[in-house]
């Protein structure tokens, strides 16, 4: 006999109606309070300590570079005694907040630029109040910011950097130009406001208000700590960086750096791995943190539509001998003005209908159209001259962006490597091919050679796939837990540190 199920609770408390009434409109809160009977998390001495908990967590917003005003904490407190709804969800909310900002991030990377395909992975609220009810809300809480080595090291960092803002007694500094030789008291208040901050020489100066040598070093010293361009010399920019008590061109690319991580959470960044940084123009692959495979790399021009995009996916396919199927934007804008001009132009590209059949070009009136009506495709058979080169590695996406060799190897000694079409063109492709094909073959070199040999596309699925991430920073340590900073080559970063601050003002 089927034991009947339990009969739904009908005798709802008026704290238990006015709580579901309220967290209705908020999908997350609902689902949580729902599964738990309505009941409160945060009220009386049952909830003492996971008020304190969250407390304590939030006040630890400037170790993230997070606005602590946003979760408006100061109008919480452990020993809270209210006991309505109102008090319940001041935490519930604010516990919401925080673990979306230190988990996933303060904005939303699609809304910072539109070539930021990035999708969070968000926080599954109720696993967290699962845990912070029947665990330790400490530990629960814990596991909300990345986990990962550089964003360990980059909150060191920002806190090495939180110590470059002078104390609010430190002698303010006149502007003007101060180099060697230069002389005044205004001398000894830079000496002074340095000092302030760490930056002094080992034994006192014979004139303080003397601008010497010692100074300059003291001051070049200064400006590496702070990102600033080095010279020795406290000109306007030094003198406002030191002045300010903002965050300096540094601090904001760690915060950016830390914002970006936030984003990428949710993906085990410890796993095996591709890792494209689009600023350090390098693909990397790793295991465990380590790097096991590098290669320089050219990435998508600074143009519009042309930039390569940030998202994540995974790498499936290994493809030597690739075919070049043109994009169809380059193939109109590119290429037919000289088809129109030419019917011979481009001769090592075939004409190809929507069936994929190649029509000789006599059979074509390239000047029936246009950019915007062109019907015909334009595809290369597989060659060295092939424009992907001998290899290409896909991850399909929507935007139709991959790795792939390339005839055009010059391009690799360049220091300033934005010069594709939005792919990423891999110095060292038969490399990394041999690296992702390690769980097709014993021996994956000679497996590749084979099939390279027969001169024909073929596709490899890899038996192992792993996560691609093509990540956009500018700064992030490196293994030695430096700093490393390279060129913001689209000019995203100002769009991030914009966001973040809007959000943080939004939050006072």
């Amino acid at each position: 006999m089927v034991a009947a199920a339990p009969a739904p609770k009908l005798d709802f408390s008026a704290f238990e109606m006015q709580l579901a009434s309220t967290v209705a409109a908020d999908p997350g809160l609902a689902s949580f309070y729902g599964a738990h009977g309505l009941k409160p998390v945060f009220l009386g001495t049952e909830g003492e300590a996971r008020r304190k908990a969250l407390l304590d967590a939030i006040s630890t917003a400037p170790q993230h570079g997070l606005p602590p005003q946003r979760y408006k904490s100061s109008g919480l407190s452990a020993d809270d005694t209210g006991n309505d709804v109102a008090t319940e969800l001041r935490y519930a909310r604010a516990l919401s907040l925080w673990a979306n900002d230190v988990s996933n991030g303060l904005v939303d990377p699609s809304r910072t630029d539109s070539m930021n395909k990035r999708e969070v992975i968000a926080v599954d609220m109720t696993k967290l109040l699962d845990g912070m009810i029947d665990g330790d809300p400490v530990a629960s809480l814990a596991t909300l910011p990345p986990q990962n080595r550089e964003y360990r090291e980059l909150q060191q960092l920002l806190a090495d950097h939180a110590r470059l803002i002078p104390p609010p007694d430190a002698p303010e500094v006149a502007s003007g130009l101060y180099k060697l030789g230069v002389k005044g008291p205004a001398v000894a208040d830079l000496r002074a406001r340095l000092a302030s901050i760490g930056f002094s020489p080992a034994t006192p100066p014979a004139d303080p208000q003397n601008f010497d040598e010692e100074l300059a070093q003291i001051v070049s010293d200064y400006q590496i700590a702070a990102g600033l361009p080095v010279d020795g010399v406290a000109g306007p920019r030094t003198i406002a960086q030191l002045s300010g008590g903002e965050a300096g061109p540094q601090t904001r690319r760690i915060m950016i750096a830390m914002e970006r991580l936030r984003w990428l959470n949710g993906n085990d960044l410890n796993t095996r791995m591709i890792w494209v940084n689009i600023p350090s123009y390098m693909v990397e692959i790793r295991e465990g943190g380590q790097t096991v495979f590098e290669s320089r790399v050219v990435v998508g021009k600074s143009e519009p539509d042309w930039e390569t995009p940030e998202f994540s996916d995974t790498m499936e396919f290994v493809v030597p001998n690739p075919r070049w199927n043109v994009p169809q934007s380059i193939a109109a804008q590119s290429y037919l003005s000289k088809l129109r001009a030419n019917r011979n132009a481009v001769p090592h590209l075939d004409v190809v209908d929507r069936k994929g059949r190649v029509i000789p070009r006599d059979q074509v009136d390239f000047n029936r159209y246009s950019d915007t009506n062109f019907p015909y495709r334009l595809r290369q058979k597989p060659s060295a001259d092939n424009a992907l080169g001998l290899v290409k590695f896909m991850f399909p996406n929507p935007w139709n962006i991959y790795l792939h060799d390339t005839p055009s190897k010059g391009l690799f000694s360049n220091r300033n490597r934005a010069a594709s079409h939005g792919c990423v063109r891999v110095a060292k492709p038969f490399d990394l091919a041999y690296e992702l094909l390690r769980g097709n073959s014993d021996n994956p070199q000679a497996m590749f050679q084979r099939i390279l040999d027969k001169g024909d596309e073929q596709w490899i699925k890899l038996k192992e796939p792993l996560p691609v991430h093509l990540v956009y920073f500018t700064a992030i340590p490196g293994p030695d837990g430096q700093l490393r900073t390279y060129p913001d080559v689209y000019n995203r970063d100002a769009k991030v540190w914009s966001a973040m601050q809007k959000a943080a003002e939004a939050g006072t």
